[in-house]
C-alpha cells in the first residue's frame, strides 16, 4: 500500500530546497502533489508542416537543424539563432539569454520544437520554441499539462516531478467507488482517472478523468451531508404536531385557490410537522409565487397544535408587511400576532416579551430583534426566516433554540439550482413552489443601449403620470467608487434637477441607518415618492404593487440570481 502521507521532499527529484517552493503551492504530501491538478493542457502532439503553419499560430513542427546556434550579443543581452527545416520549406528558430544551447543541436540531427510562428518578408521564424530531440517525448509529442506556479519553480521542473510522483502511486491507489457506480456511469478507476488527469494520451482521456474525479467529490459532499443530517435527526426528537387540525382547514379560509405547487408544498410541510423528526426544510420560490400564504399555513396548524410560531424578516419594513398580511387572514380566528422590532418603545416592548412569555402571543413576527436574550417564549413549536439568505446558520440556530426542538421552515425567493441548493443547504429537506398564481401579468424585460436613454425616460414619465411609481437601480453608492458607472447620490441628483423635477425622487442604500431606510421604503409604499433611486437594498421584498417599472443601470454588474431577486 502506497504511504500518500508521505512528505514531499522523499520524492525523487524534490529535495528539502524544492520542497519549500512547492510548501508556497500548498503540497506537502504525496497525496497533495498528485491532486494539484492542471489549470490547461497544451496539446503538442500533432505536428504540422512549415508551410501550413499559419502567421501567429503556436504549432508543433518536426524539422532537421541545418546550421549551427549563432549567437549575438545586444549590450547584455544575447540572441540565439539555429536554421531549421523540414521538406516544405526553411525557418529559424529565435531564443534569447539562452547560451546553454550551443551545445544542444547538432547539424542533421532531427527535432520536434513548439512555439509561435512567425511569418513575415517571406521569412519564416519559429519564436523561444521548447523542444525534444526526435522520439523523445519531454517537452512535446504529447499533451502537456500547465500547473499554477511559484517564484523559481518551473512548468518542466514541477512537471517532472509530478511524473514521478504518479508512477510511485499508479497502481496502488485504493479505489474509493463500488464497481457497480463505475459500470453503471462508464468511470475509470482512481489510478486510471489520476493518471490521465495529469498526462492524457488525448484529450478526452482528460475529459473523461475529470468527470470521475468531480463525480466522487459531489458524491462525497452528498453523502457527508446527508450523514450530518441524519445523524442528527435521529439525536434530536422534534415536535409531534396534532393531526387533528389540518393545514386545509386555513386553505379554504384564502379568497384565492392555490397553485398546484402550494399544495404540494404544504403537503410536505404537514407530514413533516405531524412526524416526531425535527422539520428543517427550505422553502424556494419565486417572487409573488406564494411563499407567505403557505408560511401562514404552518403557523396556523401550529398555533391550533398548542403552541406558537415566530416569523423573522431581515427588515422592519417587510415585519410590517408580513403582520398586516398574517393579521387579516387570522383575526377573526382568535390567533393573536405581534410585531418586534427595534424601533418600537421600551414599555410595549416589555409589555410584548411579557405576553410572549405567558403564552398570549400566537404568532411573533419581527426582525433581528427576536434574537435578543429577553426574548422567551412559553412554547415555541414553528420558526420561519424569510429571505433566509439574509441570516446566518448561527442566527438561524439561535432562534431554534428559544424553544424544544421546534420545526423549522426557511424561505428564499433566489433562485438556487437545486444541486447548489443541496450544497449550501445540506442540513435542510428542499421544497420548489415552481408555478406562479394564475392570471398574474407578464414581466417583461429589455435590455437597451445608453442611446436609448430618453426614449427610457419618457416612458418613466408616462407611468408616473398615470399614477404609478418607478424603481432605478444602480450598482454603487457613491461617486468615485469605480469610474464610468453610474452611483445612487450622482443619479437621483440628476433626475431630480435635470430630468424629473416636478416629481418626488429620493434614494436609498445600504450604508444608511435602517431606521432611515425603513421611513425611506415606508414613504414609497405609501406613494409619498415618485422615483426611487437604490441599490440592491431593495432586494428583501417589500410589496409596492403600484410600482410597475425598474431600470437597472449598468446591468452587467449584477449576475442572474442578484438581478432576479430584485426584479420585484
Amino acid at each position: 500500500m502506497v504511504d500518500l502521507k508521505k512528505d514531499v521532499k522523499y520524492i525523487k527529484g524534490v529535495g528539502p530546497n524544492r520542497a519549500e517552493l512547492l510548501n508556497k503551492l500548498g503540497i506537502f504530501t504525496l497525496q497533495d502533489l498528485i491532486t494539484y491538478y492542471p489549470r490547461a493542457y497544451e496539446d503538442r502532439s500533432k505536428p504540422k508542416t512549415l508551410y501550413e503553419c499559419a502567421d501567429g499560430e503556436v504549432a508543433l513542427i518536426e524539422v532537421v537543424a541545418t546550421s549551427r546556434i549563432v549567437e549575438t550579443r545586444f549590450g547584455r543581452k544575447t540572441m540565439q539563432k539555429l536554421m531549421i527545416g523540414d521538406e516544405t520549406a526553411n525557418a529559424e528558430a529565435i531564443w534569447f539569454n539562452q547560451t546553454y544551447l550551443k551545445s544542444k543541436f547538432s547539424v542533421g540531427q532531427k527535432y520536434r520544437m513548439y512555439g509561435k510562428i512567425d511569418k513575415k518578408y517571406r521569412k519564416i521564424q519559429i519564436q523561444s520554441p521548447v523542444f525534444d530531440e526526435y522520439g523523445v517525448t519531454q517537452n512535446t509529442g504529447r499533451i502537456i499539462p500547465l500547473y499554477p506556479l511559484t517564484y523559481n519553480l518551473s512548468q518542466n521542473i514541477l512537471r517532472k516531478i509530478m511524473e514521478n510522483g504518479i508512477k510511485e502511486v499508479y497502481g496502488n491507489l485504493p479505489e474509493t467507488l463500488p464497481d457497480y457506480l463505475l459500470k453503471k456511469y462508464s468511470l475509470p478507476s482512481i489510478n486510471q482517472a489520476t493518471k490521465a488527469i495529469h498526462f492524457p494520451e488525448e484529450l478526452k482521456d482528460f475529459q473523461i478523468a475529470r468527470t470521475r474525479l468531480v463525480f466522487e467529490e459531489l458524491l462525497m459532499t452528498q453523502l457527508a451531508l446527508l450523514k450530518l443530517k441524519y445523524h442528527d435527526t435521529k439525536k434530536i426528537k422534534g415536535i409531534t404536531f396534532s393531526n387533528k387540525h389540518k393545514i386545509a382547514e386555513m386553505i379554504e379560509r384564502f379568497p384565492f385557490k392555490l397553485t398546484n405547487a402550494q399544495i404540494r408544498v404544504l403537503k410536505e410541510i404537514e407530514e413533516d410537522m405531524e412526524s416526531p423528526k425535527m422539520m428543517n426544510r427550505l422553502l424556494q420560490g419565486d417572487v409573488g409565487s406564494g411563499k407567505t400564504a403557505v408560511a401562514m399555513c404552518a403557523a396556523y396548524k401550529a398555533v391550533k397544535s398548542g403552541y406558537q410560531a415566530v416569523i423573522m424578516a431581515p427588515t422592519a419594513i417587510l415585519a410590517t408587511q408580513h403582520l398586516e398580511n398574517f393579521e387579516k387572514m387570522l383575526a377573526d380566528l382568535n390567533i393573536k400576532c405581534e410585531l418586534l422590532i427595534s424601533g418600537i418603545t421600551k414599555k410595549k416592548k416589555e409589555a410584548i416579551l411579557e405576553k410572549l412569555k405567558d403564552g398570549e402571543i400566537d404568532i411573533l413576527i419581527g426582525t433581528h430583534a427576536v434574537l435578543e436574550d429577553n426574548v422567551e417564549f412559553k412554547n415555541l413549536g414553528l420558526v420561519v426566516t424569510d429571505e433566509q439568505h439574509r441570516f446566518g446558520v448561527r442566527q438561524r440556530s439561535k432562534i431554534a433554540q428559544k424553544g424544544q426542538n421546534p420545526d423549522v421552515l426557511v424561505m428564499s425567493a433566489t433562485p438556487i439550482p437545486r444541486t447548489l441548493a443541496l450544497i449550501l443547504y445540506g442540513d435542510l429537506d428542499i421544497s420548489i413552489i415552481d408555478e406562479l398564481p394564475p392570471n398574474r401579468k407578464k414581466i417583461e424585460t429589455f435590455a437597451v443601449t445608453k442611446r436609448m436613454q430618453e426614449r427610457v425616460d419618457n416612458f418613466i414619465r408616462k407611468q408616473i403620470e398615470e399614477g404609478r411609481q418607478a424603481y432605478i437601480v444602480c450598482p454603487l453608492v457613491e461617486e468615485g467608487e469605480d469610474s464610468g458607472l453610474k452611483s445612487v447620490i450622482e443619479l437621483s441628483e440628476k433626475y431630480q434637477k435635470e430630468i424629473f423635477p416636478e416629481y418626488r425622487i429620493q434614494y436609498l442604500h445600504g450604508k444608511m441607518r435602517p431606521k432611515e431606510k425603513d421611513e425611506i421604503m415606508l414613504k414609497f409604499k405609501n406613494h409619498e415618492i415618485d422615483i426611487l433611486v437604490s441599490t440592491t437594498v431593495i432586494e428583501v421584498g417589500v410589496d409596492v404593487p403600484n410600482s410597475n417599472i425598474m431600470v437597472i443601470e449598468d446591468a452587467q454588474r449584477f449576475g442572474l440570481a442578484r438581478t432576479t431577486s430584485i426584479t420585484r
